[in-house]
């Protein structure tokens, strides 16, 4: 009998919108517009967040970067306060590696300006350039390719050895193949070992690998002055052995950077430790009031629709008020007659929310391709647009439902 009734409220449901196509149209857009809204923002949101959070996994979330600044605090309030501190050092990476227990590898790398990179008769300037230490990789995780990365040899002796990004590799050498070939920085020869694999598109970049690079750290010192405080960046890895919590390794750091320092106890750190989960905490807020604006502009559009539905329902009630007078007549409880007419206005809601997520898919799709960013349209968020539309189907077809449950079979017969 419930089977049914549902069968006989979904064709009601559909005749209504058939017969009244204009009318259906509008009522139908409210809700449609609405769950547009609603649901794009939500996706949008949701594929920042896995975008951001498959970056971390890339350059690894068990990494604390040592810098001059801490990253979730804007840099303007205390810039001269930031700018008088010691930029990490490589003496700094010494010290870390010698008395730090529980870190697994630590890096140190110097960046240099864009350089012109020349090759024959090609060149690239203003490329990304950068002197790394051996455990970079690891680190980084950095995928090749072609090619390796420095040995410990290569590394320790600073040999002119070079791993180009990808994008550069194409710049430089068109279709000829890289590996074993030499290219001219400032008028020394490197051979270039290495081509990484290409980036992709991901949001969180420490580092432009496609257009940068790489030589080792002891080799950078014959082209810069790495001690310099002023001119070179620097950046200071440390990575946590498994299963130690970054926060241990913090702790740990600091003390180990306070000693070396000679920081005084009660003076503060001269030094910042960072990690890429203070980025997510920075950008929780905006996440969180974006999902806010999208659900408010799509709630107006769904009370419109709301009401749109109820109109279609109080039709529909005048419409039929001599059959429900009939079947009350012949024993049809009031529950039936309203549960008939509350799934017809579900049925009605549900229709919107699918031609929503229909054109939410297609915009989705399109965004993907022209951005070439991944944005998806995922199974909860279809979830949620349908549990809305049973629910603002079920408000808006409460009264009108409540209204044929309770005519007087005799009334409405004669009516």
């Amino acid at each position: 009998m419930l089977l049914n009734l549902i069968y006989e409220s979904i064709v009601q449901a559909l005749q209504q919108l058939s017969a009244n196509k204009l009318r259906s149209f509008l009522s139908l857009t409210g809700i449609s517009i609405g769950i547009i809204c609603i649901i794009s923002v939500l996706s949008a949101v949701d594929s920042l967040k896995d975008n951001i959070s498959s970056s971390f996994e890339k350059l690894g979330n068990d990494v604390l970067y040592v810098d001059k600044m801490p990253w979730n605090e804007d840099p303007s309030q205390n810039w001269w306060k930031y700018q008088r501190r010691p930029q990490p050092s490589y003496e700094d990476l010494e010290i870390i590696k010698k008395k730090v227990r529980l870190s697994d590898q630590a890096s140190f790398s110097v960046f240099m300006p864009g350089r012109t990179l020349k090759f024959g008769s090609s060149s690239v300037e203003g490329a990304y350039m950068a002197g790394v230490t051996e455990d970079y990789a690891d680190i980084f995780r950095l995928q090749f390719e072609r090619g390796r990365f420095f040995t410990s040899f290569e590394s320790s002796n600073g040999a002119n050895r070079a791993i180009i990004g990808s994008v550069l590799a194409e710049n430089l050498f068109g279709t000829i193949e890289p590996i074993g070939k030499e290219i001219k920085i400032k008028g020394m020869d490197f051979q270039v070992v290495g081509v990484l694999k290409k980036e992709g598109n991901s949001l969180i970049h420490i580092f432009q690998f496609d257009e940068a690079i790489l030589i080792p750290f002891m080799t950078a010192k014959k082209l810069v002055n790495v001690k310099s405080r002023y001119t070179w960046g620097t950046s200071l890895n440390i990575k946590a052995k498994q299963g130690v919590e970054l926060d241990d390794l913090k702790d740990e750091v600091t003390g180990v950077l306070r000693s070396a320092r000679k920081i005084k106890p009660r003076e503060s750190e001269n030094f910042a430790i960072n990690q890429l989960a203070m980025l997510t905490k920075l950008l929780a807020p905006v996440f969180s009031m974006m999902n806010v604006v999208g659900i408010f502009i799509g709630g107006f559009s769904i009370l419109v629709g709301m009401f749109s539905v109820a109109n279609i329902m109080f039709v529909s009630v005048k419409e039929r008020t001599g059959i429900i007078g009939i079947k009350k007549a012949l024993g049809a409880r009031q529950s039936i007659i309203l549960l008939e007419f509350l799934i017809e206005s579900i049925v009605l809601c549900l229709i919107g929310a699918v031609i929503g997520l229909l054109i939410v898919f297609g915009v989705l799709k399109i965004a993907t391709y022209a951005f070439h960013y991944d944005i998806y349209l995922s199974s909860t968020n279809i979830l949620i647009a349908m549990i809305i539309a049973v629910v603002i189907g079920v408000l808006s077809g409460l009264i009108p439902a409540w209204q044929a449950a309770r005519l007087d079979p005799v009334e409405a017969m004669r009516k």
